[in-house]
């Protein structure tokens, strides 16, 4: 058949792949079929199932809806309490996170014997999984058996156990201190990398100038550092608000749905209701509100140039 193409198409053909830029488009044909398969089409899919009546055990009877989900989710109280969690979730995680993290990022700057084997210590969490961390921390939590029961008593700050995970009083501050423990080695580790790359010249200008510890660090350090600061605060802030992980291997959203957050209620209407209608609803939300956050995201960095850390 390539025969019985005109000349001129052979030679356009023939030229396109020997080009650069044909390639280049070749190379990147199958990366982009992938992507197009396992990224664009599940999002499309879920924005149309959203707008579905998408029974995972009723199939058969699956039919547009208009906007019933949207209109029952915002009448749940689930989806109420999720939502308030989940700010509460990413803010308290995040300030706490980032305090400790600069902490140990300034006293992993200096030099002393086993900084090394120290620094392994720090930024091992982050190498494991958020649902296993999840894991661990139950069973230090557990009111029989955990660590910190005993450690509790043992000081004499309690006289009884607390159900730190079966009390809703206590579940939501449980699961955000899990969390706070995981997210403590990646500020550790973007901070201290920025740390490294201060010039001494500035630290040994300010000491002539009679610059004391806490001076250097609010009107040195901390002014040099900003943009990997404010970079790493807002990528750190997305990845909280989407990953369930941590929550679903301490509590599985209990107690009676006190420790959802959105992400983790949209998992929750999938594997135990089956309602992929309600879930994509709710992943539309929380596009929106991601998408807002990156319009602002976008939009600091624009204006302060940041972005390279």
């Amino acid at each position: 058949m390539k025969e019985d193409q005109p000349p001129l198409v052979r030679r356009a053909q023939t030229a396109f792949r020997n080009s650069p830029r044909g390639f280049i488009f070749l190379s990147l044909l199958p990366a982009l079929a992938l992507v197009l398969v396992f990224t664009y089409y599940p999002f499309l899919r879920g924005i149309v199932m959203a707008f579905q009546n998408y029974q995972l055990f009723d199939l058969t009877h699956v039919h547009f809806i208009g906007l019933d989900n949207f209109k029952t989710m915002f009448h749940d109280a689930k989806f109420k309490t999720a939502a308030i969690n989940s700010a509460y979730w990413v803010f308290i995680s995040l300030i706490l996170q980032f305090a400790l993290g600069l902490t140990v990022a300034l006293l992993l700057n200096n030099r002393f014997r086993g900084r090394g084997i120290f620094q392994g210590f720090v930024f091992y969490p982050w190498a494991l999984s958020g649902f296993l961390i999840g894991l661990i921390w139950k069973w230090m939590f557990n009111s029989q058996i955990g660590v910190i029961n005993d450690l509790l008593l043992h000081l004499g700050l309690i006289h009884e156990r607390i159900g730190f995970l079966s009390d809703p009083s206590w579940a939501m501050a449980s699961v955000i201190l899990a969390n706070v423990w995981y997210g403590i080695a990646f500020f550790a580790i973007m901070l201290l990398a920025a740390l490294q790359s201060v010039p001494p010249e500035l630290y040994e200008a300010g000491s002539m100038d009679g610059a004391n510890g806490a001076r250097k660090l609010l009107n040195i350090t901390l002014p040099y550092i900003m943009p990997t600061v404010i970079t790493t605060t807002l990528l750190r802030a997305i990845w909280i608000f989407n990953d369930p992980s941590i929550i679903y291997g301490l509590t599985n959203g209990g107690p009676a749905g006190s420790t959802h957050i959105l992400s983790s209620l949209m998992l929750d209407k999938i594997m135990y209701g089956g309602d992929y209608g309600a879930a994509s609803a709710i992943g539309i939300v929380m596009i929106g509100i991601l998408l807002l956050y990156t319009i602002f995201y976008l939009t600091v960095t624009r204006s302060e140039k940041l972005g390279d850390f």
